[in-house]
């Protein structure tokens, strides 16, 4: 595949996981019903298994801003993706930048939701012809875990709760398999990071894309996994604007001496080149 062919393949594959070139379709309320208040979830339980036996349903229609779409503003139904364009983009520099100055070292995203950045990590790779890198896809896959009382910050948190982070490996790897991209060189690491990610056996990295929300998952995640990443690296932070990330990724690198500029990717993403 030659230059040209490989971005347009790319910028589709973009806009395919993010799910960007259609309208979001209407959601059923009996599977988001669990965000409602115990009335407004027996009316629709209720009115639903009466709606069954005519073969109907209690949908509401979306509608996100292509602004929302491209900064990844959304919670999405369809996407395989809800980190948006902007992200991607980033994600597809940083890949492309470590290809080009041949830095050593695989790619990792610690929290994947359904798969969707690793899904485009292993396109880029498959686009260029790259077959000496591996991806290692890290989650719990069963949503994010409870707070741990060893970070008070986390304490309040309660997206545990939240079924629609939860997304099992068995969909992660049909995910893969719908784009033709689950090959021997993706890595799956299930389990909470404190558990998976000391003893995996990853000896170099490249790229480190971190999505685990909580200061936990966040500081977890930079402690077990930066001293690998190579100079000429790059790190990605994905919630930067949660306090909770914010806070694990000021810390860690202020304990550890690390001034590499931080850049802005959109109102939440960031990173860095280790230099």
């Amino acid at each position: 595949m030659n230059n040209s062919s490989a971005s347009l393949y790319l910028e589709l594959l973009k806009k395919t996981l993010c799910y960007s070139l259609w309208d979001e379709p209407p959601i059923s309320l009996e599977k988001y019903n669990y965000r409602r208040s115990f009335l407004k979830r027996f009316i629709v339980r209720t009115s639903t298994k009466i709606l069954k036996n005519f073969n109907l349903n209690i949908v509401k229609n979306q509608k996100f801003s292509p602004s929302d779409l491209k900064e990844g503003k959304v919670w999405p139904s369809q996407a395989t993706t809800m980190i948006g364009i902007k992200r991607l983009d980033n994600l597809q520099y940083c890949i492309e930048q470590v290809l080009s100055d041949k830095i050593p070292g695989d790619f990792i995203e610690t929290g994947v939701w359904r798969g969707g950045a690793c899904i485009f990590m292993s396109g880029v790779l498959s686009a260029y012809n790259v077959i000496n890198r591996k991806i290692f896809v890290a989650d719990s896959f069963q949503g994010i875990p409870l707070p741990d009382d060893d970070y008070p910050i986390d304490q309040s948190n309660n997206w545990h709760k939240e079924k629609y982070l939860s997304v099992s490996l068995d969909e992660v790897i049909e995910n893969f398999r719908k784009y033709d991209l689950l090959s021997e060189q993706v890595f799956f690491l299930e389990g909470f990071f404190k558990n998976t990610l000391p003893n995996a056996k990853i000896d170099c990295l490249s790229i480190l894309r971190l999505d685990g929300d909580l200061y936990s998952s966040t500081y977890e995640s930079l402690e077990y996994l930066y001293p690998k990443l190579s100079v000429g690296g790059y790190c990605i932070i994905d919630d930067y604007s949660l306090d909770n990330c914010m806070m694990a990724v000021n810390d860690y690198r202020n304990k550890n001496g690390i001034g590499d500029e931080l850049l802005e990717i959109d109102w939440t993403g960031r990173f860095w080149r280790k230099v």
